[in-house]
């Protein structure tokens, strides 16, 4: 075996020895602990990209850990969808460090090593091919995410935090009871082996595997923020610091990805009396979600509120994708999902920028003086508010137009139409009012009574009840790069848009993912055929 060999573990061991090191150079200089995040950061970057380069062709790459085979050893596996999940996640991660490391890395202690640690669990959870590893890098993420929330202190702050603790502790309960009933009855947890033994199962325990397999369902819904188990985000997403909110925007995707993956493969098309387990939930719920989310934004007091309601409403867009089922469709949320990760992600940097040039005020929709910077800072906000609205010409619209296209077909399409459609126009209402609120009503003074946030307010950083802080090239840098990226998912939406039709279809055809890990591959790549022609 050469390194080449070694490529699926990188993205998870880079993390893990880049969160021991910083561990170990705690009582050095910041510089250098900054310095091993960010080349540890943008190496993931390049690893993504060369992952996502050999899976193109619809190479599937197996890492046995231990060289024991599958079903009995665990499983890395590298496919289309494992390749973008991973290339969202590492772009995700540079800009969040380098808007962090203008010093919001020093309000807490371990703050680099908490964030290699979250980027760890996360990509083990892309890249596991066993359900039971899928729960362990969840609790690894989570236990990282915790001390990430919770940097900085604060009233608000730990509030939230506490109860985002405790909802998702329930969470990794309901799981091991999910993983424990499936066990019992098909035993296995190798995901690839679960798809052969539950499509088998006989007629008396078929009522137990499924009640299992929505009660794993819940748990993804939990993770994902879908109806109606999104309570816990808007709190705990505005109330923490903006670098962790920005990352914290792909942990939502975590589930929806879950969701993907194991109901394609456990419960599609070839799970026999099992199959389509969710086709009566998950569309419904993703749009009980869009819409109830919206309302959320339309509610908003504060622009990281607001940012937060919008994480909801785009889980609830993306799910609606997936719970459509067919090819287009998935393709049109594989495509959506970096657009909304880097999206939200943007917004919750901007928010925090635009929070400190206002001082007092936050980023509270009461309306102040101008703020330093207003002319900067409102281009960037209008920029992200046409890509969150889904207007032309950024990739939001795109997402959405594909999403629209692929439910002409579907019973729901009425459904799908006008709650896509109406909800878009609202959002775009909603975040126009915010815009007006933060850059155009302004005066030359206001009552310092109003200084204190009322209790729907995000504002609880260290900066709030201070004077405004004019933005500088090191906060706004990393706004425009992700910014940027959405700009390049237009540029590219060619060939972007048929590697997610093709991650669709292999999807859809889980018996070259089933054959790859088990052994019998249909190909000697391990793989399906190339994503040209994969493509429905």
């Amino acid at each position: 075996m050469n390194w080449l060999d070694h490529l699926p573990i990188l993205p998870v061991v880079l993390p893990l020895i880049a969160g021991i090191a910083l561990l170990v150079l705690r009582k050095r200089s910041l510089a250098v602990q900054r310095g091993v995040s960010l080349a540890a950061a943008l190496a993931l970057v390049a690893l993504a990209i060369a992952l996502v380069q050999t899976a193109a062709d619809g190479t599937q790459l197996v890492y046995q850990l231990g060289n024991w085979v599958a079903p009995y050893g665990i499983v890395l596996v590298v496919d289309r969808l494992a390749a973008w999940m991973l290339l969202t996640t590492s772009l995700l991660a540079v800009f969040a460090l380098l808007y962090a490391m203008r010093g919001g890395d020093t309000e807490g202690r371990h703050f680099h090593v908490l964030f290699q640690l979250q980027l760890f669990g996360l990509n083990g959870a892309f890249l596991t091919g066993d359900l039971f590893n899928l729960f362990v890098f969840f609790e690894i993420l989570l236990l990282a995410s915790y001390g990430l929330l919770l940097h900085g202190g604060g009233r608000q702050r730990v509030k939230a935090g506490l109860h985002f603790v405790v909802i998702n502790l329930v969470g990794s309960t309901l799981f091991l009871f999910a993983v424990g009933t499936l066990y019992g009855v098909a035993g296995t947890l190798n995901m690839a082996d679960l798809a052969l033994k539950l499509a088998a199962t006989p007629p008396d325990k078929l009522a137990l595997v499924q009640s299992a397999g929505l009660l794993l369902f819940g748990v993804f819904a939990l993770k994902a923020a879908l109806l109606p188990l999104y309570l816990w985000l808007p709190a705990a997403y505005a109330h923490t610091s903006a670098p962790v909110a920005a990352l914290f925007a792909i942990m939502t995707k975590v589930g929806a990805y879950c969701i993907l993956r194991v109901y394609s493969l456990m419960f599609g098309d070839a799970a026999g009396p099992l199959a389509h387990l969710l086709d009566p939930w998950l569309a419904p719920l993703a749009l009980a979600t869009l819409a109830l989310g919206m309302l959320g934004v339309v509610a908003s007091t504060a622009l990281r509120q607001q940012a937060a309601y919008l994480m909801v409403v785009s889980i609830g867009s993306l799910l609606l994708a997936f719970g459509l089922g067919t090819g287009d469709a998935i393709a049109a949320g594989l495509y959506y999902l970096p657009h909304s990760v880097f999206a939200t992600a943007a917004l919750f940097l901007l928010a925090d920028a635009i929070s400190r040039a206002r001082g007092d005020l936050a980023d509270r929709f009461d309306s102040g003086p101008a703020m330093p910077g207003a002319r900067v800072l409102g281009g960037l906000f209008f920029v992200i508010a046409v890509a969150i609205a889904g207007l032309p010409p950024l990739s939001g619209f795109l997402g959405k137009f594909m999403l629209l296209k692929a439910a002409l077909d579907s019973p729901l399409l009425p459904w799908v139409w006008s709650t896509v459609l109406l909800t878009g126009l609202v959002g775009m209402i909603a975040l126009t009012r915010s815009g007006s609120l933060l850059f155009y009503r302004t005066h030359s003074a206001y009552d310092s009574t109003r200084a204190s946030a009322p209790s729907g307010s995000a504002s609880v950083g260290a900066h709030d009840l201070a004077s405004p802080i004019a933005p500088t090239v090191g906060a706004l840098a990393p706004i425009a790069g992700l910014l940027l990226l959405i700009v390049g998912l237009v540029v590219w939406a060619g060939p972007l848009s048929d590697y997610t039709r093709a991650t669709a279809a292999q999807l859809l055809a889980p018996r070259h993912y089933i054959g790859a890990v088990l052994g019998s591959a249909p190909s000697a790549a391990s793989g399906g055929v190339p994503f040209a022609s994969d493509a429905p």
